[in-house]
């Protein structure tokens, strides 16, 4: 076991990676029992820290905003001047830090007043970054959907699409990615049952929803991976099919969910959303479907799928011998 105070140093890094921790988890990670737990939790609250207990079968144990900065970290000015700078760097004031800054911003808010808060936000009102390149995203929304990726809480918010209307999306966050002076969330959307990637600049009114989830294997070795091939795809003109299915959507997801959207309409309808280059791969998944269909959205579709229809009926009617 681990002495006092380096364990105590452990216990705090711990709780300010995740914003709960269940107190049999906690106690197993350190390697402790439950009441050398609460020792070294009392200890934390001797040296300033705000550490909530909350009871029974669902207790544990979270960092909390407390009224003063704990002791012995940066007083009141440098903890203005911390907020300040990290929100600066954060929006790519100083290159490949982005990601680091918004960390330390997270942690940094969760333990600071009100009070310190007002102050920081009224420096950030009265101050205009000269060097930003790309959209500028509010710190309060980066700090929110950070916490809510550590956390592993389910994300709401409205998001603006590419063509302009605003939907509410609900997402399992996994990593936020600074990429081409901008800001993205990858994260797992459950009305869609597929990952995705959003832009922050296009996202409004972020809200922890509180509900915990369990982190899904990412189609890639990182999110910075997955963001990039997202990106490619778009850029090389692949444009969504829209078409509808006259099918409940469970066995088109369980046929083409791993290729395709398919959204529900009804308990006998539902649309598939298909990004492809190439129209046949569109048709193939349209026709492998088995089901009748209309076509929504689908430039070009209608012409293939006639063309091909002209073939079958040539290839039947021709005499073989």
């Amino acid at each position: 076991m681990a002495n006092t105070s380096s364990r105590t140093l452990r216990l705090l890094s711990l709780l300010q990676h995740h914003r709960f921790w269940a107190g049999q988890d906690l106690a197993d990670k350190l390697e402790i029992s439950l009441r050398t737990l609460r020792r070294d939790v009392d200890r934390l609250r001797e040296l300033g820290y705000p550490v909530e207990a909350s009871r029974g079968s669902t207790g544990g144990y979270q960092l909390a905003a407390g009224a003063s900065l704990p002791p012995l970290v940066v007083d009141d000015e440098e903890a203005v001047a911390l907020a300040i700078g990290l929100r600066l760097a954060s929006q790519g004031s100083v290159s490949g830090i982005e990601e680091a800054s918004v960390r330390a911003l997270a942690k940094v808010i969760q333990v600071m007043p009100n009070k310190l808060r007002h102050r920081v936000e009224a420096l950030r009102a009265a101050t205009i970054p000269a060097a930003a390149n790309g959209p500028i995203v509010a710190a309060s929304l980066l700090t929110t959907v950070a916490q809510s990726c550590r956390d592993q809480e389910r994300l709401e918010f409205s998001y603006l699409d590419a063509s302009g209307s605003s939907q509410q999306r609900l997402v399992e966050p996994h990593r936020l990615v600074s990429l081409r002076q901008r800001w993205y969330l990858v994260a797992y959307d459950m009305a869609r049952h597929d990952w995705r990637s959003f832009r922050l600049d296009r996202m409004g009114n972020p809200e922890n929803t509180g509900q915990r989830f369990r982190p899904r294997e990412l189609p890639a070795s990182d999110a910075a991976e997955y963001l990039r091939g997202s990106l490619q795809t778009l850029a090389s003109g692949a444009r969504p099919h829209r078409i509808l299915l006259h099918s409940a959507a469970e066995p088109i997801k369980d046929l083409l969910g791993q290729w395709a959207e398919i959204l529900p309409i009804s308990d006998h309808r539902c649309e598939l959303r298909i990004s492809a280059d190439s129209l046949e791969w569109a048709a193939f998944a349209v026709l492998s479907s088995g089901v009748d269909f209309e076509l929504i959205d689908a430039p070009g579709l209608d012409v293939l799928l006639q063309g091909w229809h002209r073939r079958i009926q040539t290839a039947q009617r021709t005499p073989t011998g």
